[in-house]
């Protein structure tokens, strides 16, 4: 068993030299296409992605979505990284194929966020492309065609985003990928169940953001007649409607008391009858305080991250330096001013230096 896993190793080792344009080894994830390069999954076909066997099946049969899924992917990961940049914990990801690495499978309410960010971030880019026209297997929301209220004096037309199009590929290529990763099968199971819930979670927001915009129409600017058409949100509110998701979750049982059982069941005994709504992030493990560092969960801790001295929030020196105070150095900035244009034909400008603070952890 030993010279099996040695053996195991090396061909992690020699995957990742001969593999690291596009890493297909190890805890290889989808997600990886969200820190990729541009134009990297357009030249490679899809056995050779990081991708499950169904979800390979997938790909193959509907390629035209490989650039959709290369999108969302980008999107999670660029809103995750957002949505915390000031927090301890920053959504930091990894240039290798386990993308997030142990947050991935920790199964904590960063875990619970991620799943969220990225299968709604599949969606929005499903659905935008769909349509944009880009595709002919999907288009606009046919069913949000004619009278829309018959006293409200509009109807619908337009483009409607057609984000069921999009929920049904997210939900059927994730969900395809799902894998049991736990030495046990109980515990495993019941992480497959919260990853799901939290994907679900993170589709049903895209809906749940969705405005209503309309146009008016009429001689002179008058609204005679008014055309409405349903839209999705910019995926920065669809971020920030997860975050609060995020800073409510719910703590749930790691272990069920049937094998066939699927229901999640809170850990707070006072509530354990309750189950977890559909728009609840769920989790398994309290996450660590991510304040120093740990090589082994992969926390990077806070030790030089910059922070903000004047700020009471997450990104206070207080918070993100975990009570160890930070360093202040003096950053040099310079930069163009007061340019003019000159006749003719030059831009003049002026060269201004400032001296700013700059706070580190310490």
């Amino acid at each position: 068993m030993e010279r099996r896993n040695r053996g195991l190793s090396q061909i992690c080792a020699l995957s990742f030299l001969f593999f690291s344009f596009y890493p297909i080894y190890c805890r290889a994830s989808w997600m990886w296409l969200g820190i990729t390069s541009s134009g990297v999954p357009e030249k490679v076909g899809c056995a050779d992605l990081p991708l499950s066997p169904k979800q390979k099946e997938l790909c193959a049969k509907r390629p035209f979505l490989l650039p959709s899924v290369r999108d969302g992917a980008r999107l999670g990961v660029a809103e995750c990284q957002t949505q915390f940049r000031h927090e301890r914990w920053n959504c930091s990801t990894a240039r290798d194929a386990s993308v997030f690495g142990h947050e991935l499978t920790s199964g904590t309410k960063e875990t619970a966020f991620i799943y969220a960010v990225m299968a709604a971030g599949l969606v929005h880019a499903v659905t935008r492309s769909c349509s944009q026209g880009n595709m002919t297997e999907c288009g606009c929301d046919t069913s949000l065609q004619g009278p829309g209220s018959p006293t409200g004096g509009w109807h619908w037309g337009g483009c409607s985003d057609h984000i069921h199009y999009g929920t049904w590929f997210s939900r059927k290529f994730i969900h395809g990928g799902a894998r049991n990763s736990s030495s046990t099968w109980e515990a495993g199971h019941t992480m497959l169940v919260v990853n799901q819930h939290n994907s679900e979670v993170g589709r049903q927001a895209i809906e749940k953001t969705m405005a209503t915009d309309c146009r008016c129409h009429g001689i002179s600017g008058s609204c005679a007649v008014k055309t409405c058409w349903r839209t999705m949100a910019p995926f920065s509110r669809v971020g920030a409607y997860l975050k609060e998701r995020y800073e409510s979750g719910v703590q749930v049982l790691e272990r069920e008391q049937s094998p066939t059982k699927r229901k999640l069941r809170r850990k707070e005994k006072e509530r354990r009858r309750v189950p977890p709504a559909k728009d609840e992030l769920v989790y398994l493990h309290k996450s660590p305080n991510y304040c120093l560092e740990d090589r082994r969960r992969g926390v990077a801790g806070t030790r030089g991250r910059r922070c903000n001295r004047g700020s009471q929030g997450p990104d206070g020196c207080n918070l993100l330096c975990c009570g160890r105070g930070y360093n202040t150095h003096v950053v040099r900035h310079v930069e163009r001013c007061e340019c003019k244009f000159v006749w003719c034909c030059y831009v003049r400008c002026r060269r201004c230096e400032s001296m700013n603070d700059m706070h580190t952890c310490k």
